[in-house]
């Protein structure tokens, strides 16, 4: 949540290592018709982008 305080940002991967950000917990994910696939760690979700960034983005209703 404090990387992501607007609902939407992008991060590089060192942040939210620095944060004790752990990669190999996350509470569910969601896949796009587009095959995207987000991670969520409760209501933050993350999305992994190019070059080591990732896609924060807080779960929306329609995300089950």
């Amino acid at each position: 949540m404090q990387l992501n305080p607007k609902g939407k940002s992008k991060v590089h991967k060192e942040e939210m290592l620095e944060l004790g950000f752990n990669f190999s917990y996350f509470t569910n994910m969601y896949v796009t018709k587009g095959g995207k696939e987000y991670h969520f760690c409760y209501d933050q979700g993350y999305l992994l982008l190019d070059n080591n960034f990732y896609a924060i983005v807080e779960r929306q209703a329609y995300v089950s």
